[in-house]
């Protein structure tokens, strides 16, 4: 299904003046006629007038006015016959219907969420019978899924996804309702990626598909997991005439039954890389001591003495407390 672009109709207004105007003559005509009525002409203005009158008002269903960003795709006794896109004030076939399976649709997105405080009558019958199309650029915020990642562990992440129509026709016939299909192939495509990457950075994942490690992960690697969604989508929704511009991670964390527990681990290995730096530290300051009272030659200690000295420096440079320190007033040994 191709989508046919109808042009040369923004003449609504000549339609309508033209209407108007065949209305206001057949009433003159009325009035004449039945002004006339014994003559010879008097019954024919009269019956032609009151034919006007009854057919005049059947183009004013064709009218249809748009604002910029929308479209309508009409369909003539169920054929369709093309589309028109753009502002104006427009004059169709009035036997012409609207079609947008997706206009009841309501889903967590930009412009097409539900209001809170309850619709009125007059609202509720323009959101029944307005089949317009939205060509405007919309942000689909789906909800948040709980997802394994590659290693098996529970995550629970959402995404926001920036979307718009190009093609109304693939939209409105290709598939049976365009947003709720969005909806789930993004949800489709979401849990197909994710399960490729780890939540963070493990050794011996290979995320790329090459058959070498790499260090991609959900939590550091956001951007190219977000494109890598995005291409998913985009391929999923192509058929449906729908143009994926964005998709972006906007919630990501640990499922809650291993979120203490994950927590756990990760301040195990800050613990660790904070021991090691202390311990190299440490070590480095011991060195440049024994470096330092060598090339002085302000004492010269034994292997034993120095072994001794190495221990008492580690204690007191790795210890979690502050030394108590015992002075020596005696010899040296």
């Amino acid at each position: 299904m191709q989508e046919i672009t109808l042009k040369n109709k923004k003449h609504g207004m000549r339609t309508l003046l033209l209407c108007l105007l065949l209305e206001v003559a057949s009433i003159v005509g009325v009035v004449i006629g039945g002004a006339n009525d014994f003559t010879t002409w008097g019954p024919i203005l009269l019956i032609g007038s009151f034919v006007v009158m009854a057919f005049a008002w059947i183009p004013l269903c064709g009218l249809r006015v748009l604002k910029p960003q929308e479209a309508l795709v009409l369909t003539l006794f169920g054929k369709y016959v093309g589309t028109i896109k753009g502002e104006g004030f427009y004059s169709v076939n009035p036997f012409c219907v609207a079609v947008n399976p997706a206009s009841k649709t309501k889903l967590n997105q930009s412009g097409d969420v539900d209001k809170s405080a309850p619709m009125t009558a007059t609202e509720m019958k323009m959101a029944m019978t307005d089949k317009k199309i939205s060509l405007k650029i919309m942000t689909l915020n789906n909800n948040r899924q709980k997802i394994n990642d590659c290693l098996g562990n529970p995550v629970e992440i959402g995404i926001a996804v920036t979307w718009k129509v190009v093609d109304t026709a693939k939209a409105v016939f290709n598939v049976d309702n365009f947003k709720e299909y969005l909806s789930l192939q993004c949800d489709s495509a979401l849990r197909n990626i994710v399960r490729i990457y780890p939540y963070d950075v493990a050794p011996g994942v290979d995320t790329t598909g090459d058959g070498v490690d790499d260090d991609g992960s959900l939590r550091g690697s956001s951007d190219i997991v977000a494109g890598r969604i995005r291409d998913e989508i985009q391929k999923r929704v192509d058929e449906a005439g729908i143009e994926i511009v964005e998709a972006r991670i906007t919630y990501l964390a640990y499922a809650p039954e291993i979120a203490a527990v994950m927590l756990q681990r990760q301040q195990a290995s800050a613990i660790i890389d904070a021991r090691k730096m202390i311990v190299d530290g440490a070590v480095g300051m011991v060195e440049m001591a024994l470096e330092k009272l060598s090339e002085n030659q302000l004492v010269n200690l034994d292997e034993e003495r120095k072994a001794a000295m190495v221990s008492n420096l580690l204690v007191v440079l790795c210890g979690n407390h502050d030394a108590q320190p015992i002075v020596n007033t005696g010899s040296l040994y």
